[in-house]
């Protein structure tokens, strides 16, 4: 298994400012997302990852190519966002006047992927990178991500809902004494301006 893993999530976009659910719309990151991206890639520089793989959704491949390891990047659909089916382009607030308890890691999208369905395909992530040996990463999407996250600690997938993650932020997944931790969490600080 892999020493560590940084999850990459993408840089702001248009949506992630007006806080909609994204995940088949496939927009592009802002001018801020693209800057945000190119601090990315100094905190990463000089870091030799065995295996960069990165959600062929333009917002995550375009932060990956920023951050300047998109020559070594393999596209994987299974890192593609939580698909949110009939609540895509809505906000919580909205879906909350016709669902006033609905949460994505208890309820999970109508017409789009369970609870199940999103944990499936992280478990699928993680068995893809159980023969690399050294460093990892993955650009992705921030419920995916935390869903991820979730199943690397051993936790089923609702629970990462406890773990917030802002665009362009860098957490890192490793092993301290063989038991899954987390090295570092959310990381946003190289962005401040």
């Amino acid at each position: 298994m892999a020493d560590k893993i940084f999850l990459i999530r993408h840089g702001e976009t248009e949506w992630t400012k007006s806080e909609q659910h994204t995940s088949t719309t496939d927009i592009p990151l802002t001018d801020q997302g693209k800057e945000e991206a190119k601090k990315i890639k100094g905190e990463l520089q000089g870091i030799s990852f065995q295996l960069i793989l990165s959600s062929p959704m333009q917002r995550a491949f375009n932060t990956c190519e920023l951050a300047g390891l998109s020559k070594q990047a393999k596209l994987d659909p299974d890192l593609v966002e939580w698909n949110y089916g009939g609540y895509e382009g809505l906000t919580t607030k909205q879906i909350w006047k016709t669902d006033p308890h609905w949460e994505i890691f208890t309820h999970g999208a109508p017409g789009g992927e369970s609870v199940a369905d999103v944990g499936a395909r992280a478990t699928r992530v993680l068995a893809k990178l159980q023969s690399i040996h050294g460093t990892v990463a993955l650009f992705s999407h921030g419920h995916f991500l935390r869903a991820l996250a979730a199943r690397w600690l051993g936790l089923p997938p609702n629970e990462g809902r406890l773990f917030a993650l802002f665009p362009a932020s860098i957490s890192i997944l490793g092993v301290e004494h063989q038991h899954h931790v987390f090295i570092q969490w959310n990381d946003t600080s190289y962005l401040k301006y």
